[in-house]
């Protein structure tokens, strides 16, 4: 018999091993039956911590994001574009990193205030760059929205990092698309080569930010 005493759950606890097992069973299996598995526990222990599986995404999110930021300088003398560069490459690069990472991203709320450190930075330079208040919201969420869809639809075909989900086939599709040819032939620039898609993509939203603020 062991005398080894158990590691006391807390919430960052809970949602590493959420995080982890994640990658394996998608967030679709992800419940909280299997997270209490995981960590050698009942699941009704894990209600002690979070009230429902929102609340959980929601410090699973959190932890996502501290991971995203723990090694992340900001430079002060970033151009207001480069500045949303890093931030939605590095965010992009921070979802793929798990199975289904932008459906857990989406719509939660983070638990704590360590995304105010890098929010402010950001704000701070749109704001001294010319841009109001409301005018740097809007273009930093408008980058950050772009890169959450991008990234959801992305794993929709990929769930992690060149690992195409079961039963997708590009030449399958033209063929059934053969009547609508121009579909058909965007088949290979909608679902392949997410890399150069991606930062396509976002230069546009950033030229796009711009043309409607007249600010270079």
């Amino acid at each position: 018999m062991t005398t080894k005493k158990r590691e006391p759950l807390d919430r960052r606890r809970v949602a590493d091993a959420a995080l982890g097992l994640l990658n394996e069973v998608g967030l679709d299996g992800l419940t909280l039956s299997a997270i209490g598995r995981e960590l050698g526990v009942k699941a009704p222990a894990l209600y002690w911590h979070f009230k429902d599986k929102q609340a959980l995404l929601d410090e699973m999110a959190t932890q996502m994001y501290r991971r995203m930021v723990a090694d992340v300088t900001l430079d002060p003398a970033d151009s207001w574009q480069d500045r949303l560069r890093k931030s939605n490459h590095g965010l992009r690069q921070a979802l793929r990193g798990y199975r289904d990472g932008a459906k857990v991203f989406s719509g939660s709320r983070f638990t704590g205030m360590d995304h105010a450190v890098q929010m402010e930075e950001n704000l701070r330079l749109l704001t001294a760059a010319g841009f109001t208040l409301g005018q740097a919201v809007r273009a930093s969420a408008t980058t950050y929205l772009y890169t959450i869809g991008f990234v959801t639809e992305e794993q929709g075909v990929e769930p992690r990092p060149d690992e195409p989900r079961d039963g997708f086939d590009l030449a399958d599709r033209a063929r059934r698309m053969a009547d609508f040819p121009l579909s058909a032939a965007a088949g290979a620039a909608i679902f392949a080569d997410y890399e150069r898609h991606f930062t396509e993509g976002l230069e546009l939203v950033i030229a796009g930010v711009t043309a409607r603020y007249g600010i270079d």
